[in-house]
């Protein structure tokens, strides 16, 4: 892999580009940020005799249906990277930002890496977005791949830490390249009023073994309720991008994507200071998704995003996976509220056969769901109407959600109430506290029609947590 991945880094430049669909220009009043996610370029990818060998990362799955963009039991060749930003860069503006939330390296054994390897990769990367985006500022956030060995991010600083702070200092301030290098964290001004934090969760990620028994690894929870406080007093709206999500996994039942301890502390910070969080935008799973935080009153007061992946890796035994995408987010210069998602995407299936890349717009998100904005009030309004029987809202969420990758795959029962319970429910503590408000407050009668659908929702999440978490213990016993 060595060999393959040094080899391929002194060719990347030379890879072609391709055309860019249309895109949307500005609104007065608005302003517009672009979200790159999850690339995992893999440089052994190439077109073989023996489908077991098209990509390392692939584990000797045989990779069928193998193209010139990629195949699905493959992370991305470096020509699915490369058509993505080409297609991108004749859509943005000189006033837009672009956020990266991570995981440049392939999903590949650890002794098929180093650390010089995976520093080598985001190097490359790095490279890559400046050659195409020579005018944008870029926000990275360090992934759980992005170190070796991979989830093993250490809470002080190191060579990977280091690497990325002098590899992004052409895009970050000298106190965000101080708290980069000390802890893989960072905060930064914007523009007046807007403050961007890059939190590094994967501190407080599950198969982090270096940081398992340790409260606050590398102080970040302290820095960042400083960081908002100080925001607060600054009359600044924030930010807040990340890799792993906080909450829950969409297709893991009872599984938050971070340390159910930490999960709970983030989620109280960002209740305590959602006033000062204009939005959160994270990484990591893939796939496209929408999450709101609810108050310990069950009111909606964040919106969460979760940007699908340019990589469409799954593994052999997986049902589905996703198209390759990037979006762009459309703000309110007034108060820097999310007011819109354009979605991008790459039919790979269509891309290799015609041996194209046509990006298209998959949706917009206000129009394909019928929405004001993307406020939380309005994204919580569209979780619960996923409750409904035959939703289409629902089904065509759950569509987005894969990144149109096989309309025929249907999601009911099971399937269907973890993703109702991922959009609204951020910690397990809410039901109970929600629960008892319930029973001890207002009569059903009372309450307003959300009122009681959320109480629905959140008992039918609180009955389908318990019900997997004993039927878990029944069979592990």
């Amino acid at each position: 892999m060595s060999q393959v991945v040094c080899f391929f880094l002194l060719l990347c430049a030379a890879a072609p580009g391709s055309a860019a669909p249309t895109g949307s220009s500005y609104l007065s009043g608005t302003g517009r940020f672009w979200h790159i996610t999850d690339l995992h370029l893999d440089p052994s990818y190439h077109l073989a005799q023996d489908p077991t060998k098209v990509c390392f990362s692939s584990k000797g799955a045989p990779a069928t249906h193998a193209g010139l963009y990629g195949d699905f039991l493959c992370d991305s060749p470096y020509s699915l990277i490369q058509s993505a930003f080409a297609n991108m860069a004749p859509l943005t503006h000189q006033e837009d930002f672009i956020i990266w939330t991570g995981d440049s390296p392939p999903h590949v054994p650890p002794d098929e890496l180093s650390t010089d390897l995976v520093i080598q990769v985001i190097s490359n990367m790095t490279q890559t977005i400046t050659q195409h985006f020579p005018n944008l500022t870029v926000f990275p956030a360090l992934g759980n791949h992005d170190y070796w060995p991979q989830d093993q991010m250490p809470d002080s600083t190191n060579d990977i830490y280091k690497a990325a702070a002098v590899l992004w200092k052409r895009w970050l301030e000298p106190e965000a390249l101080t708290t980069l290098s000390q802890g893989g964290f960072y905060s930064q001004l914007v523009k007046p009023g807007l403050r961007l934090l890059s939190l590094n969760t994967i501190l407080y990620y599950g198969p982090d073994e270096v940081t398992i028994n340790m409260t606050d690894p590398a102080g970040q929870f302290e820095w960042l309720e400083k960081t908002l406080e100080k925001s607060a007093q600054n009359k600044e709206k924030v930010y807040v991008i990340a890799h792993v999500p906080v909450g829950y996994l969409p297709y893991a039942g009872n599984t938050t994507a971070i340390r159910k301890s930490h999960n709970e502390r983030l989620v109280a910070i960002f209740r305590k200071y959602s006033h000062v969080v204009a939005g959160q935008f994270y990484g990591h799973t893939h796939r496209d998704s929408i999450m709101v935080l609810l108050d310990e009153q069950g009111s909606p007061v964040n919106s969460l995003f979760v940007s699908p992946a340019v990589t469409p890796i799954k593994s052999f035994w997986e049902q589905y996976s996703n198209n390759p995408g990037f979006r762009m987010y459309l703000y309110s210069n007034k108060d820097y509220s999310v007011m819109d998602i354009w979605q991008y995407y790459l039919n790979l299936t269509e891309a290799n056969e015609k041996q194209r890349s046509d990006w298209r717009l998959e949706y917009i998100m206000t129009e394909a769901f019928g929405l004001s904005d993307l406020q939380p009030k309005s994204l919580l309004e569209l979780g619960l109407s996923f409750m409904l029987p035959q939703s289409k809202a629902f089904d065509k969420y759950f569509s987005h959600f894969m990144v149109n990758y096989n309309s025929s795959i249907v999601c009911d029962g099971s399937c269907k109430v973890r993703q109702e319970c991922v959009c609204g429910e951020l910690s397990l503590n809410l039901h109970a506290d929600r629960m008892m408000n319930i029973q001890d407050g207002n009569s059903v009668d009372s309450r307003s029609f959300n009122e009681n659908k959320l109480c629905c929702f959140l008992t039918k999440c609180l009955f389908y947590r318990f019900h997997v978490t004993v039927r878990f213990l029944s069979i592990t016993d």
